[in-house]
């Protein structure tokens, strides 16, 4: 029997609804990137490739890691910012990318509320208030009585002008009406090593950095700036528990989808991404790298980040600070 053409596309045309189209295969049908704002072989990227292994064990495609620093996190941020929403680009933002870039660059590139979609908060990096050994103080009512006794003498570290340590000092110093010189570094191991040797007497550190120094006596934990007790040093108070109310300032990592990415996509990701960090031995990995693991699904972390950005947003306004 002769078949016109006609008949022919109509035919192939109904052969590929009947057995479904590439566009509704089920996700994940091809291999998903996961970027990274930063450069390899640091804390955010080796987050990434765990939750890229255990995200490709358990959704069956191939989950990857694409290393995109630049302009503070933006570059790569916003690549994904203008990516298909269809689930295959997918970044590791962080506090930087996701709160403080909004109100530190002029020209960012996206909105970090408008333009993404959280698929859950992942963990977060704890910041500890260290001082020198040679301070002359113990606790933290002491070092607030100091640097009120003697304002502007004090002065403290932090890892670059409109870094997670700057603002959470600033943070800190208006809560507590306290006046300290700002000295910025380039990076925490200069900063750990000029307070290990009594030339800096205070900053915000993130505990990976400084943990070893602390344990070994070099150095003085006086207050976790989080809303809970880190597992590595849990005899050091909490801000909060000492009387100094709303003063976290965590670094965290979530992993974020542009804006549109279908509800049911998102759904199959957080699902994924859960049940990975739910397995101790992921749990003891991220515990290496210094993260505590905070699992927030959408619902709850959504609203988190746009009031991360408000929050921060005042800080750099009222402490005029200016990103490097």
């Amino acid at each position: 029997m002769l078949i016109t053409r006609r008949a022919a596309i109509v035919l192939a045309a109904a052969s590929l609804v009947g057995s479904g189209s590439v566009a509704a295969q089920p996700y994940p049908g091809r291999p998903v990137r996961i970027v990274v704002p930063y450069p390899p072989g640091g804390p955010v990227d080796v987050l990434a490739r765990i939750i890229a292994q255990e995200l490709s064990g358990t959704l069956g495609q191939n989950f990857y890691v694409e290393n995109k620093p630049g302009a503070s996190g933006a570059l790569g941020t916003r690549d994904v910012a203008r990516s298909p929403a269809d689930g295959y680009s997918l970044v590791l933002g962080t506090n930087q990318t996701h709160a403080t870039n909004a109100s530190l660059l002029k020209e960012p590139g996206y909105d970090p509320v408008r333009d993404f979609v959280s698929v859950a908060g992942l963990a977060d990096l704890q910041h500890v208030l260290t001082v020198r050994n040679d301070l002359g103080v113990t606790s933290l009512a002491e070092l607030i009585a100091l640097a009120k006794r003697e304002p502007g003498k004090l002065n403290y570290g932090s890892t670059g002008n409109g870094s997670a340590s700057h603002l959470a000092m600033e943070l800190f110093k208006s809560i507590t009406g306290t006046q300290m010189q700002h000295v910025a570094f380039r990076g925490a191991a200069p900063l750990v090593q000029e307070i290990v040797a009594g030339r800096i007497d205070l900053s915000f550190v993130t505990l990976p950095s400084v943990l070893g120094q602390i344990q070994a006596g070099q150095a003085k934990a006086l207050a976790i700036a989080s809303p809970m007790r880190a597992p590595q040093l849990p005899e050091v108070r909490l801000l909060r528990e000492q009387g100094v109310a709303n003063g976290e300032a965590d670094a965290w990592v979530a992993l974020f989808a542009p804006a549109a990415t279908p509800p049911d996509i998102i759904a199959r990701l957080t699902g994924a991404v859960t049940a990975a960090l739910a397995k101790p031995e992921v749990a003891a990995n991220a515990l290496k790298q210094g993260f505590v693991l905070n699992v927030r699904a959408p619902a709850q972390f959504g609203p988190f980040v746009a009031a991360e950005v408000a929050k921060w947003a005042e800080v750099v306004k009222l402490a005029n600070v200016k990103a490097e």
